[in-house]
């Protein structure tokens, strides 16, 4: 490989599309209706949540980022370490993914190593999982101790006398499982014990409230010095960009009527998740191909915004105290009434039926805020508007606790 190859891969997120894969459905034709051997799909892996995209859009500045803690390894030194830092959805698994299979297609001089924390937060779990990407198979279910594990990752390091590049993605559940620490230490001071060159590690998080370099005990920061890389969420007109590149990609021709992507990414840009808006895609367009049309509908973007939400809207309501949640669905049924929303006048409103007092009521329309269910728009004058995020009966649904604690009269 010539020097300074790898870094120029990762200088553009243009260029020409993915090739599609050949479906072993027949592709839609023009006649009024498809035959049940057609598809609307050309590609249904593009909207598969792993799907990596062969060029990233509008995450260049973070892409060159990592490629620069990336390219001392090139020149046989060590590869520095990072803090990927932003919501749900922003393209920071994406960009990890793209930039270590082009890593694996470039060049033997490193050797990356993807770990999922939720799935894998022991150090047996996260070193098995190194393991079998350094080595090519896994390790024996039993009969290996760690330093076993650890002992079979070096060895390959050396033949390879490559440099170790490991992803813990979601390691705030590390932080919860109690091994953040002991895992970082022990990947950063491999070189210590064994004669390879120092890894270096990719910690990403969506919780904006955690500060992984802080979560770092002394003993880590000695050895991790991350540079932090921040991922706002997408614009508008940059998750229609990503979205249009999908539908290409992944649907015939004239499936997705250009009106209904501008809607899906709109609501995609609301959510602030750009997976949303692909999956949202995806759910439209399978309806559409069950009863056998051409072309996807907004009754199907409608029916496939209420299916995708649906999980988002109950995860966030399950994390709001029972107070919050009652103040939730207070507000979606005055919302469905047509009543005033302004803060103020929903405040005194709710008096008859909630039981908290002011300063409680702010914290719990915060927490609403906070939490995506709602948003706080300024109005002009004094005060602030309250407005829905989702369907005002979906919310009070999510926020309907088993016990019925939660639950509020009708009326205002």
């Amino acid at each position: 490989m010539k020097r300074g190859l790898f870094p120029l891969h990762f200088q553009t997120a243009h260029g020409s599309l993915l090739s599609t894969t050949s479906s072993p459905v027949s592709p839609m034709t023009h006649s009024p209706l498809l035959r049940s051997d057609q598809t609307l799909f050309r590609d249904p892996d593009v909207f598969e949540l792993t799907f990596v995209p062969e060029h990233l859009h509008h995450r260049d500045a973070q892409v060159k980022e990592l490629a620069f803690l990336i390219s001392p390894a090139l020149r046989g030194g060590s590869a520095l370490s990072a803090i990927l830092r932003g919501p749900p959805g922003t393209g920071k698994t994406t960009t990890v993914h793209r930039i270590f299979t082009m890593i694996r297609e470039e060049t033997q001089r490193i050797i990356p190593a993807y770990v999922n924390c939720r799935q894998d937060h022991t150090p047996l779990a996260v070193y098995g999982s190194i393991f079998k990407q350094v080595c090519g198979y896994a390790p024996p279910p039993t009969g290996w101790h760690l330093d076993d594990v650890k002992e079979g990752i070096v060895s390959r390091l050396r033949d390879r006398n490559a440099a170790l590049v490991v992803c813990l993605d979601d390691a705030d559940d590390l932080i919860v499982a109690g091994t953040y620490n002991p895992l970082l230490y022990q990947i950063l001071r491999l070189y210590e014990k064994w004669d390879v060159r120092k890894a270096g590690v990719f910690a990403v998080t969506s919780d904006l409230d955690l500060n992984l370099g802080a979560e770092a005990d002394s003993s880590v920061r000695s050895v991790f010095h991350p540079t932090e890389i921040t991922f706002l969420p997408y614009t508008k007109a940059e998750v229609r960009e990503i979205l249009a590149d999908r539908v290409r990609q992944g649907l015939y021709p004239r499936v997705l009527p250009k009106p209904l992507l501008d809607r899906i990414a709109r609501f995609a840009a609301g959510e602030q998740d750009v997976r949303v808006g692909i999956d949202l895609v995806r759910q439209a367009a399978h309806r559409a191909e069950k009863d056998g049309r051409r072309r996807v509908t907004h009754a199907d973007v409608t029916a496939a915004a209420r299916a995708v939400t649906a999980p988002a809207l109950r995860n966030r309501a399950a994390g709001l105290s029972a107070g919050e949640r009652a103040l939730a669905r207070w507000i979606a049924e005055r919302s469905s009434d047509g009543a005033d929303m302004a803060s103020g006048a929903v405040f005194e409103a709710a008096q008859e039926y909630l039981p908290v007092g002011k300063t409680a009521y702010h914290e719990h329309l915060n927490a609403l805020a906070k939490a995506g269910i709602v948003d706080l728009v300024p109005r002009t004058g004094r005060g602030r508007e309250v407005r829905l995020r989702y369907d005002a009966g979906d919310v009070a649904a999510a926020c309907r606790s088993p016990d019925q604690t939660c639950k509020i009269p009708n009326g205002s």
